[in-house]
């Protein structure tokens, strides 16, 4: 029986797409890494870490020096964030059904709470976050320690192909959302539980 939902934060969420966009292109000018145009995101959905890492002249090494800058900034561009339609009515939901709703995410915390607190979104009991990008299996597994669950009494509904693999690593089942980072091209290899389109999907799965 499923008592937790877990959620990624941006692209599941929360349309970041602005912020991210903005934030990174900081950060390139800074570095020398190759900026991006919003009309890049749609092509970008379709590539691999590896791939997007090449197109942005990005080595995946540097990955635990930028990210935490990436966030700073993107805290600067935070009125740029848009929740994505639905999804406040769908937590809503979840709660009046009994579920309790946690987010898992590589942002950070400030950010996170910031906008849960400017947009007057409630039901989410939990926060928890990683300046690991890979680092959710780790998270995810805390979240079950701490909370004393079962892998089975918990699932996590996240956007990209990273989100498959920590839950694979985890024994959690995973409800991925196409309306995020990762287009369904990169993830159906990785083969999620389950794939919703809408966000009153995911309460007709539960």
């Amino acid at each position: 029986m499923i008592k937790y939902v877990i959620f990624d934060f941006d692209g599941t969420l929360v349309d970041s797409k602005k912020a991210f966009v903005s934030s990174w292109n900081i950060l390139a000018k800074k570095y020398h890494f190759n900026e991006l145009k919003m009309t890049d995101l749609e092509a970008m959905k379709k590539l691999s870490m590896k791939e997007r890492s090449k197109r942005l002249n990005f080595p995946l090494y540097k990955i635990p020096f930028v990210i935490p800058k990436f966030y700073k900034l993107y805290q600067s561009s935070i009125h740029e964030i848009k929740i994505i339609d639905g999804i406040k009515e769908m937590l809503q939901k979840l709660d009046e059904k009994g579920y309790k709703s946690a987010i898992i995410s590589s942002n950070s915390q400030e950010n996170i709470s910031t906008f849960l607190k400017d947009n007057h979104v409630t039901g989410i009991t939990k926060v928890l976050c990683s300046s690991s990008i890979f680092g959710k299996d780790k998270l995810i597994n805390r979240f079950l320690k701490d909370n004393r669950l079962a892998a089975s009494e918990v699932i996590y509904v996240g956007d990209e192909q990273r989100d498959i693999i920590a839950c694979k690593q985890t024994g959690v089942k995973m409800i991925w959302v196409g309306w995020g980072y990762d287009s369904i091209e990169v993830v159906e290899k990785m083969k999620p539980d389950y794939k919703v389109y809408k966000p009153d999907e995911i309460l007709n799965l539960l």
